[in-house]
C-alpha cells in the first residue's frame, strides 16, 4: 500500500503544496510502492542486503548525514529496525557478501564517515562495528576536501578459492587522474578490518563533486557520477594495472546534476545502469552491456520520472522479495528524511514503452 505520493503531501499540505517543492514532480510519475520511517536529520544512500536463506527478510540500509548522523537498517515495509548512531556525516554505503573475516566468512557493510576522515565497516545483519573505530582514508591530502570521503562501492574480486573485497572511495573534491582511492580491507590477528591503499584513479572534470560510485561486480567494471558533467567508466580490478577511462556518457542527458547509480541486472551481461537525474526527479536509463557494436557505449534508453524529490542516492536488485517486489526493487533516497522503495515492474513496464 501506499504511503504517500510526494514529500509536500507527506507533510500534509496536499496538492497545492506541490508548488513549492525545489523542483516540480510530474503528475504522472511513478510511485513508490513503501515510503520508509524518517530519520532525524537528512538522508542520503541506500544499500539492499539480501537475506540468504528467506529474502522477504532482507534489508535495506540507509545513511542519515549530519554530525550526529547515523546508520539506518530497514524491513521491506520501510519499518527502520537496527540503527547505529553517532557518526559524523555518513555520507555513502555499500555491502559485500562473503567477506574473509579471519577465516570466517561474513556479510559487510562500509560507509564514509566524512568528518571522521574515516570509513566505517560493520557485520551483517546486526549493524556490529568490526572497524576499532574506523580507516583512515585520504591520509596527507591537505587541498580543501581532499581527505573528506562522501562515495564509496565494494568490488569483490571473486577466484576459485579466494575472495578479496576492495573499498573504492570519492571524496569532497580531489584532483583529476587521482580523485578514486580504492582500499583493500583484511582482518588483522584480533579480527578487526583494515584498509590498505592499492590504487588512485579517476578523471574529474572539476565542476562539482564526485559522490555516487557503483560497481558492477559481475562484469568488473566500476561507474560514478561526476555531477554536472557525466557518468565516468574504469575497471574495477586494481590488478589490472589499467587506469584508462573506458567511457564517459551521459553528458548531455540530466537536467543539472547527474547523482545516484543503481545496477539492475537481467541476465549474463545484461541489463541496465539506473542514474538519478536529480533535479528533474528521473531516472535515465543505460544498457549495462552497452552498444552492439561496443559494449563501453551506453546510450540512453529512456529517462523515467518518478515521485522521488531529488535523489542522491539509489540501489536496485532483481531478487524476488515477496509479493510487492516480485522481480526486486529500486530503493531511492529522497527529500524528506526517507527512502522510496519502487516496485522493479513499474520500472520495466516505463523502460519496455520506450523500446
Amino acid at each position: 500500500m501506499i504511503k504517500t505520493v510526494y514529500r509536500c503531501i507527506l507533510l500534509g499540505f496536499g496538492f497545492s503544496c506541490l508548488v513549492s517543492c525545489k523542483n516540480t514532480i510530474e503528475l504522472n510519475s511513478l510511485k513508490p510502492i513503501v515510503i520508509t520511517e524518517q530519520t532525524p536529520n537528512d538522508t542520503d544512500d541506500p544499500a539492499i542486503w539480501i537475506h540468504p536463506t528467506d529474502p522477504k527478510q532482507s534489508i535495506v540500509l540507509g545513511t542519515d548525514k549530519d554530525m550526529n548522523g547515523g546508520l539506518y537498517a530497514y524491513d521491506l515495509n520501510g519499518k527502520i529496525i537496527n540503527k547505529v548512531l553517532n557518526l559524523k556525516r555518513p555520507n555513502n554505503v555499500d555491502i559485500a557478501y562473503g567477506y574473509n573475516w579471519g577465516g570466517e566468512k561474513i556479510d559487510i557493510a562500509v560507509l564514509t564517515e566524512r568528518k571522521a576522515n574515516s570509513i566505517r565497516v560493520f557485520r551483517l545483519p546486526n549493524l556490529t562495528p568490526i572497524d576499532d573505530g574506523g580507516i583512515k582514508v585520504f591520509e596527507n591530502e591537505k587541498g580543501k576536501g581532499h581527505n573528506e570521503p562522501m562515495g564509496i562501492s565494494l568490488y569483490t574480486k571473486t577466484t576459485d578459492s579466494t575472495s578479496q573485497v576492495y573499498a573504492i572511495v570519492g571524496r569532497k573534491s580531489g584532483p583529476s587522474g587521482s580523485y578514486l582511492w580504492q582500499y583493500e580491507l583484511s582482518t588483522d590477528e584480533n579480527k578487526v578490518v583494515k584498509g590498505m591503499k592499492v590504487r588512485e584513479f579517476g578523471e574529474y572534470s572539476g565542476r562539482k563533486e564526485i559522490e555516487a560510485i557503483a560497481v558492477d561486480n559481475a562484469l568488473g567494471f566500476v561507474y560514478y557520477s561526476d555531477e554536472t558533467a557525466g557518468i565516468r567508466k574504469y575497471y574495477a580490478d586494481p590488478e589490472l594495472n589499467d587506469n584508462n577511462q573506458l567511457s564517459f556518457f551521459g553528458q548531455e542527458d540530466a537536467k543539472r546534476d547527474h547523482e545516484g547509480i543503481a545496477i539492475y541486472t537481467t541476465g549474463k551481461g545484461t541489463g541496465y545502469i539506473l542514474v538519478s537525474d536529480q533535479q528533474a526527479n528521473k531516472f535515465l536509463v543505460y544498457p549495462r552491456e552497452g552498444a552492439s557494436y561496443d559494449n563501453h557505449t551506453h546510450n540512453l534508453i529512456t529517462s523515467v520520472s518518478v515521485s522521488t524529490d531529488e535523489c542522491d542516492g539509489a540501489e536496485a536488485t532483481n531478487v524476488n522479495l515477496g509479493e510487492d517486489f516480485p522481480n526486486g526493487m529500486l530503493v531511492a533516497m529522497t527529500n524528506g528524511k526517507s527512502f522510496h522503495f519502487y516496485d522493479w515492474r513499474q520500472i520495466q513496464n516505463e523502460i519496455d514503452n520506450a523500446l
